[in-house]
């Protein structure tokens, strides 16, 4: 799997797009583009491949609408407490983030450059009567065109994607004055490396084999100073952890592994 020497390049400190700066205009990665289409068809199945997400979604989901209904003095306690926000899903893959946050009211638009992944979203919103404004195309396509949003969603994506520094200023572009901006990932950590890759994809089997490169992971701090050198506050830092006896993430102090980073546009 890994060799003694190729296992010391992967836990070096530096991220790899730091080392190899991008020669290209695009966040696509068409390698992973093809890794996610060809699991497409199982996006809504629980049991199935991505069923890491549906265990993390709840967790994921909670910060995002308590951040939401503080951040903009919304009623905590009604049906649909993000009623009148515009929220951007980016990666949105096939809407496991998307459907949720409209029923909770917000006027939900997600994107995703893989087309498959976009068509599976679409048909199980249409089949769950549901309006959301799915859109195969990239987030730099979307800043490109002056779009912005009162929140902004880089949920598990950022460690899939070619020209980080160029993907993050399109996450940041795209953050309404007064908006708010959320990142998930992984760390970059040899707890993280053992845990969420050797742990997960090649001993307990949670995820495919291959889905992530360590090499790719950023730290928290590494996704703050891009997030602050595009105008945007950093907020807070929280880390994510999976409690086995439960069968369910919370969140937590620890960002060792899966941490999630909240940052905001300053109103003008």
């Amino acid at each position: 799997m890994w060799g003694g020497s190729a296992l010391l390049r992967a836990l070096a400190s530096r991220p790899a797009w730091a080392d190899n700066p991008p020669m290209t205009d695009t966040t696509i990665n068409t390698d992973e583009i093809a890794k996610f289409a060809a699991m497409a068809d199982e996006w809504w199945d629980p049991k199935g491949k991505f069923k890491p997400l549906h265990k993390f979604n709840p967790v994921r989901l909670g910060y995002v609408r308590d951040n939401a209904i503080r951040h903009f003095g919304k009623d905590g306690s009604v049906r649909r407490p993000l009623e009148g926000l515009k929220v951007l899903d980016i990666g949105c893959g096939g809407g496991l983030l998307s459907e949720p946050l409209t029923r909770l009211g917000a006027s939900v638009t997600g994107i995703d450059a893989g087309e498959k992944n976009i068509a599976i979203a679409e048909l199980h919103a249409e089949q769950s009567g549901l309006a959301i404004d799915y859109r195969a195309v990239t987030a730099e396509s979307v800043a490109a065109a002056g779009e912005t949003f009162d929140i902004v969603l880089n949920m598990e994506v950022v460690e899939h994607v070619d020209n980080v520094p160029l993907y993050m200023k399109s996450c940041a572009e795209l953050t309404a004055p007064g908006g708010l901006n959320f990142t998930a990932s992984i760390n970059r950590t040899p707890r993280a490396f053992a845990l969420a890759i050797v742990g997960a994809e090649y001993v307990l089997g949670w995820l495919p084999r291959g889905t992530h490169d360590y090499r790719k992971f950023l730290t928290p701090d590494e996704i703050g100073a891009l997030l602050k050198r595009n105008g945007l506050t950093v907020v807070e830092q929280v880390g994510v952890v999976f409690h086995p006896i439960a069968d369910e993430w919370r969140q937590s102090r620890d960002t060792g592994i899966n941490y999630m980073v909240l940052a905001e546009r300053p109103a003008t």
